[in-house]
């Protein structure tokens, strides 16, 4: 009887009706959230000291160094917090983490004073995400722009929106356009690990151009970086920089944890130490390394299969942030076609809401997050082994 109940239920559900659901109640937040938000700032200051934009200090910051050629102050972490509080006042401490050539693309914002530079930076990012992962559907729209990865990296002044158009572009041209998205993943190294699986992908895929334009790419940033502000600082990103990241990573606690959704940050969230939290993340590591193995081994369900390569990317590295899921409002609308019923929807809609459940989950030491992030890789692993059959057909279609 309660069986029969239950599938009476659900089956009167629909998951079209979810997401519509789903995408209303992600623009009351939005609109809640950017009210409060407002209302606690004190001369664009946050309630916890941080300046509007957060985490796009850094990144104005390395702006206003590459004009003035004084790059090397971002990669000693003392020199860099005294120039960061004689420029922009008493913050909470920050630390450069990007790899050097990200200044080829954000100096022009070291021209425009810090909240102007921010604003253009954050709307710029946004709108080019949007006008990249769009398509004929209005409500897919809506459904990108009201995504609670959105409202995180507009928080956090973060990269995300750029990050995710950059992901978005290599899949869509990597079998049309294999230089275009070559181009964009080697612009993509800027943050090394949301590309970190794209290289063992394109190999087994055989998309060596693409690969080698990759490779290529990169290679040309890293020279021309040395070119303009000397070679130099590559050695202080390597030695300098890593090392502090490393400790960051190691003794992380308050806000940043809770925004990590990967098995080792989750572990570290029950008090794990960080070698335990190591151990931890290993098996998640090889379960989204085997996942692409398996994935790219035959030609299969394009589109399903890069789901599977970006979720596999963020179950990978135990350094992954929530505002990096910008990405995973335009997977979850292009692959929902794709999967099977209601409780798919759930699965792809709580993923779709992690960036701001996680930090719930992570107050209440419920390491929830990394589990979540696992089931949806296998869930999209089972699906496209269901359906590997008849996507042999159309394995040659463009992604």
């Amino acid at each position: 009887m309660t069986r029969d109940i239950f599938t009476r239920i659900n089956t009167g559900l629909r998951a079209g009706d979810l997401y519509a659901k789903a995408t209303v109640a992600a623009g009351v937040f939005f609109a809640v959230f950017a009210v409060a938000y407002l209302a606690q700032l004190r001369h664009w200051h946050e309630a916890l000291g941080n300046l509007i934009g957060r985490d796009f200090v850094n990144t104005w910051m390395g702006a206003r160094a590459a004009l003035s050629g004084q790059v090397q102050q971002l990669f000693d972490f003392p020199t860099y917090l005294r120039a960061l509080v004689q420029t922009l006042g008493p913050l909470p401490p920050h630390n450069w983490s990007y790899p050097p050539h990200l200044l080829l693309f954000i100096w022009p914002l070291g021209y425009m004073p810090y909240l102007g530079a921010c604003a253009v930076w954050s709307l710029s990012g946004l709108a080019l995400y949007l006008s990249v992962g769009k398509d004929r559907s209005p409500a897919n729209l809506v459904f990108l722009a009201v995504a609670p990865a959105v409202a995180i990296n507009l928080l956090s002044g973060q990269n995300g929106f750029f990050t995710a158009a950059l992901l978005i572009l290599a899949i869509r041209t990597v079998d049309e356009r294999p230089i275009v998205a070559g181009i964009c993943l080697g612009v993509l190294t800027i943050k090394p690990q949301l590309g970190f699986l794209f290289p063992l992908a394109l190999l087994l895929s055989g998309r060596t151009r693409c690969l080698v334009t990759a490779a290529a790419t990169t290679f040309a940033l890293i020279g021309l970086t040395g070119a303009i502000f000397g070679m130099q600082v590559w050695y202080d990103y390597l030695h300098l920089a890593i090392p502090v990241q490393h400790e960051v990573l190691n003794t992380a606690t308050g806000i940043p944890t809770l925004m990590m959704p990967s098995a080792y940050m989750n572990a570290r969230l029950w008090g794990a130490t960080p070698t335990i939290a190591w151990i931890v993340q290993i098996p998640f590591s090889l379960l989204a390394i085997t996942a692409v193995v398996w994935t790219f081994m035959r030609n299969r369900d394009p589109m399903l299969s890069f789901a599977i390569l970006i979720t596999a990317g963020f179950v990978v590295s135990p350094y992954v942030f929530g505002y990096d899921m910008v990405v995973f409002g335009w997977l979850i609308a292009t692959v929902r076609q794709r999967l099977s019923g209601i409780w798919d929807a759930r699965l792809a809609l709580t993923v779709w809401t992690l960036p701001v459940t996680m930090i719930v989950f992570g107050l209440c030491k419920l390491p929830l997050a990394a589990p979540i992030m696992a089931a949806f890789l296998l869930r999209l692993v089972w699906i496209l082994h269901r359906q590997a059959a008849p996507a042999l057909r159309c394995a040659g279609q463009p992604a």
